[in-house]
């Protein structure tokens, strides 16, 4: 099935994980893809040769979506090699644990700015070309902790909420032409982290899924890939929950 054929699609955060696993799943309808990281080409190349060895093409782009020169550089390089853009997912994110108390301003901005200013720049660098696609779309990727809430998580959680805000305001102000603009909440995924992950709290932990069991980083991509092709189109301003039943809003 390829009903995203000729179209383009930039993701960000397609290093690994439920980016890596969007990007492939655009790919496999047919999108071109631009795999978007702040400082991991290896992970990017890796996403990069697995769509290329399916027959899709993907180029690599290392930008900061903290930094409005970078993004506009970005936005640059996918004109240069496209002339066009149609998707855009906004998936980067940078997940932080710290005691409210002892959260820093320093560190207070600093999730601020990937998690809800990289949305922020990224779409607005973006916007003179997904203004000129027939059938443009924008997914935010959040979480499940903006609306459950977690302890050691308040800069997160709070960037989280703000994305969702940020959807339906811009699902009002983009409707005019034709552009969608939604969120996806993933809940407990299967990723693979990087760090002392064992070492973390687990903010779930008192949570089961109806389903008994976590979510893989393809089921995410799914609804991603169904929310920007064309049985999608009616769908904009919506939060759309991916947690196996986790939260039920």
């Amino acid at each position: 099935m390829t009903e995203l054929a000729n179209r383009v699609a930039v993701v960000t955060g397609a290093a690994r994980n439920i980016g890596r696993a969007i990007a492939c799943d655009l790919a496999a309808g047919g999108a071109s893809v631009v795999l978007v990281a702040r400082a991991d080409k290896a992970g990017l190349d890796e996403t990069a040769a697995l769509i290329r060895a399916q027959g899709g093409r993907a180029e690599v782009v290392i930008a900061d979506i903290t930094d409005r020169a970078s993004v506009r550089a970005l936005a640059t390089s996918v004109e240069s090699l496209f002339e066009r853009l149609d998707i855009l997912v906004n998936n980067a994110a940078l997940r932080a644990e710290h005691a409210f108390e002892e959260i820093t301003l320093a560190q207070w901005r600093e999730v601020m700015a990937v998690n809800l200013d990289g949305a922020f720049l990224t779409t607005q660098a973006l916007m003179p070309l997904l203004r000129k696609s027939d059938a443009g779309a924008i997914i935010n990727m959040g979480g499940l902790t903006a609306y459950t809430g977690a302890a050691k998580r308040a800069h997160v959680v709070a960037a989280k909420a703000g994305l969702d805000g940020l959807t339906k305001a811009l699902a009002h102000e983009f409707s005019p032409m034709g552009l969608t603009v939604n969120l996806i909440s993933p809940g407990l995924i299967e990723t693979a982290r990087q760090g002392r992950s064992a070492d973390r709290p687990d903010h779930h932990k008192h949570h089961a899924t109806l389903l008994g069991r976590r979510g893989l980083p393809h089921e995410v991509a799914a609804m991603v890939r169904h929310l920007v092709g064309p049985r999608g189109r009616y769908i904009t301003g919506q939060t759309i929950h991916v947690n196996g039943g986790v939260f039920l809003p």
